[in-house]
């Protein structure tokens, strides 16, 4: 039976913590008293912005039907409650979660309190199918936390999704493979090219073993890591012409390097960002050191502590290494092709 507004709120003020000094129960025993405390604490929490979002929805669908410049407006409302516009949405959003999971007949709004606040979250998000298994467990009066959510996500990912080789799906059906170490591999597969996909999905196929998968998991990782950086990275956009990536990285996979040449490209992605910011604020630097020494040439220690910053404003940057003389500094000599 799930708990009623009336007995819920009296669990909530009859909350008992344990003593924290105290040595009756021992480690396992607290923590479990600790956590089913929690746990009332965070379905209480549930309630209570469900019904904020909705009374937000609310209020911004009635500032839609009457027009901007209406007395009252959305953003005045939320400024006057000193709601962030971003937290305000996401609590909409929660109430649509609920609304929707109630509306398609899945879930009993009596039976809310039965979720954590993560967990009735991770429901939202999840495959309908999944919406619906989780949903019936919680109108039998089920307590639902996160953990039982994500263990039947993976359940249901790792016996349905097409990115996986049948061989695997009917082995992880058949409990010969462990769903939590599968749901891992349809994720990472997801963010790879179709022709990557296949590869791997090929190589799953002839040896749909536990091994394989982890090994697949790591690759498609490392992949996906390795595409991302070299496409956020300019110096190789603009080379791309010269290059072809997809090659380098297999090479780079029949080597054994491919986790070293993900980390490489994550590294020269931070090395040309750094540089870009560099150069900008170096820029800025200059021009800021200019402005104040034409209004200050006149000056003692101003000009004293203009001559000190002429190490990191002029031609080549020195940066020193530590805060020890000995250890001596860096130089950067930075120029531009419009220099």
């Amino acid at each position: 039976m799930s708990a009623t507004p009336a007995s819920f709120e009296a669990a909530l003020l009859s909350l008992d913590l344990p003593e924290p000094v105290g040595d009756d129960l021992n480690e396992a025993e607290f923590l479990n008293h600790v956590n089913q405390v929690w746990s009332i604490c965070e379905r209480f929490d549930l309630q209570t912005e469900i019904w904020r979002g909705r009374i937000l929805r609310c209020i911004r669908d009635r500032e839609k039907h009457q027009g901007q410049g209406q007395s009252g407006g959305f953003l005045q409302w939320l400024r006057e409650q000193d709601i962030s516009k971003s937290h305000a949405y996401g609590l909409i959003q929660l109430a649509d979660s609920a609304d929707g999971l109630v509306r398609e007949g899945n879930l009993d709004p009596t039976c809310v309190n039965n979720f954590s606040k993560q967990a009735f979250l991770a429901t939202a998000k999840a495959a309908p199918a999944v919406q619906q298994l989780i949903s019936a467990a919680a109108n039998g009066g089920q307590q639902i936390n996160r953990h039982q959510v994500k263990r039947l996500h993976d359940e249901f990912t790792s016996v349905t999704s097409d990115l996986l080789p049948e061989e695997v799906r009917q082995r992880t059906q058949d409990q010969l493979l462990p769903a939590k170490t599968v749901a891992p591999l349809v994720k990472e597969l997801s963010r790879l090219p179709r022709e990557q996909q296949e590869q791997l999905r090929r190589e799953l196929a002839a040896a749909p073993e536990l091994d394989t998968v982890k090994a697949t998991t790591q690759i498609a990782r490392s992949l996906a890591k390795a595409q991302d950086a070299a496409l956020a990275l300019q110096t190789v956009q603009n080379h791309q012409q010269e290059l072809d990536l997809d090659k380098a990285l297999q090479e780079a996979q029949d080597l054994e390097l491919l986790g070293v040449m993900a980390e490489m490209l994550r590294h020269a992605q931070q090395v040309e960002q750094s540089a870009k910011r560099l150069h900008q604020s170096w820029q800025r630097l200059g021009q800021l050191h200019e402005c104040v020494w034409l209004e200050g040439s006149s000056t003692s220690h101003l000009c004293r502590l203009l001559e000190t910053l002429d190490s990191l404003s002029g031609r080549p940057v020195q940066v020193p290494l530590s805060t020890s003389s000995s250890q001596g500094c860096l130089q950067l000599e930075i120029t531009s092709s419009g220099d």
